[in-house]
């Protein structure tokens, strides 16, 4: 009998492993089933009625329930997961997240990822930092082929050999036309007869620069983060191995599984909805976002919006566009502490922001 041949595989890239100019096809693709657009509606409280009511999504113009922009993004995002994330440390920062095409159920997505700068950490010769530009398309060869959504990131990613040498240039992100779609105003339409399924004091006229508005619920974390994470093909092994954590606990934030930030983004934005969300017809751009803190099961999100500015939207007198800041937090235990934004004992620790345009319907024209 022949001796036995083993192969111990390593998936994912390493830090030098890319290279400035490098294009990634991921594999896979994703459709959004039903099944997958409720879970994901459903468990991040998104109250918006486009992803709620069918009625209400075509009467506006949609072709039925629009998929919100944060399932867009976790199910783009994931699929980039096994070549540019797998061995990473932390997910450092979101850039220029712009949003294009709708989605529905029953459209297929998929990724492309261009490789624009790879550099090493100044404090710690086993990480560095890659920097890429991804691409979503939808339905690819079909008529309704279009671009949904385009993004940069910056991601820690290890090392697998300390003293291995990194590819040096960088190369400028492409150009990619990404335009919002929204539905026309149609004068003739009584959108007002719908205007009791959305919250009646979202609409542009109702939000004021310099505010804070503080979403009233929270949601709780616990082991389904695991679940979450791999119905969305995401194989980051930071997610799912405590395992390989408690091999070497040092080397992983927390010691244990991290919750994928994917979920707080959306979650946050799901929280946010009933105040600022309800009204939208869509989300234009995320200039920037990051996650400041790590999320474990055990923890309670809770989040906050911070009214940033207010403008016309060109050539839409029926919208106007708003300037947020989204902030994710949670509470942990600090014995003895008294703070002034947490009950007593307890200290309160950002762990998510995110800048973000939305256009928002003026009450002038819908209610």
């Amino acid at each position: 009998m022949s001796e036995l041949r083993t192969i111990k595989k390593l998936t994912g890239n390493f830090l030098e492993d890319f290279r400035p100019g490098q294009v990634f096809r991921h594999k896979g693709g994703k459709t959004l089933t039903e099944g997958l657009f409720t879970t994901f509606t459903e468990f991040a409280m998104t109250s918006n009625p486009l992803a709620k009511n069918a009625r209400y999504a075509r009467a506006y113009g949609f072709d039925g329930l629009a998929v919100p922009p944060g399932l867009t993004m976790l199910v783009a995002f994931s699929q980039t997961v096994e070549d540019i994330s797998e061995n990473a440390r932390a997910n450092l920062e979101y850039i220029d997240m712009r949003f294009g095409a709708p989605v529905y159920v029953g459209d297929t997505i998929e990724v492309e990822t261009k490789v624009l700068n790879v550099r090493p950490s100044s404090s710690r010769p086993n990480l560095g930092i890659v920097h890429v530009q991804s691409i979503a398309r939808k339905n690819a060869g079909d008529a309704s082929e279009a671009v949904v959504m385009t993004w940069q990131r910056k991601v820690q990613v290890y090392k697998r050999d300390d003293d291995a040498e990194l590819s040096p240039g960088e190369v400028a992100p492409d150009d990619v036309p990404c335009p919002l779609w929204l539905p026309e105003y149609d004068p003739g339409r009584d959108y007002k007869a719908l205007a009791h399924l959305t919250s009646a004091d979202s609409y542009f006229e109702d939000f004021e620069v310099g505010t804070l508005i503080e979403h009233s619920r929270g949601r709780t974390m616990t082991s389904e983060h695991i679940h979450l994470t791999a119905v969305l093909d995401n194989t980051s092994q930071v997610h799912c191995n405590q395992f390989m954590i408690d091999q070497n606990p040092k080397q992983y934030v927390g010691g244990q599984l991290i919750i994928f930030g994917g979920i707080p983004f959306v979650l946050c934005l799901g929280l946010s909805s009933p105040d600022v969300g309800d009204n939208s017809l869509g989300d234009l751009v995320y200039p920037t976002g990051r996650h400041t803190a790590p999320l474990f099961a055990g923890d309670t999100v809770f989040a906050a919006t911070e009214i940033l500015g207010k403008r016309d939207f060109e050539g839409r007198p029926d919208l106007g566009l708003l300037e947020a800041k989204l902030l994710g937090h949670k509470f942990e235990a600090d014995p003895g502490a008294e703070n002034e934004d947490a009950p007593a004992g307890w200290k309160k620790t950002r762990i998510f922001e995110l800048e973000r345009h939305i256009a928002i319907k003026r009450r002038s024209h819908y209610a």
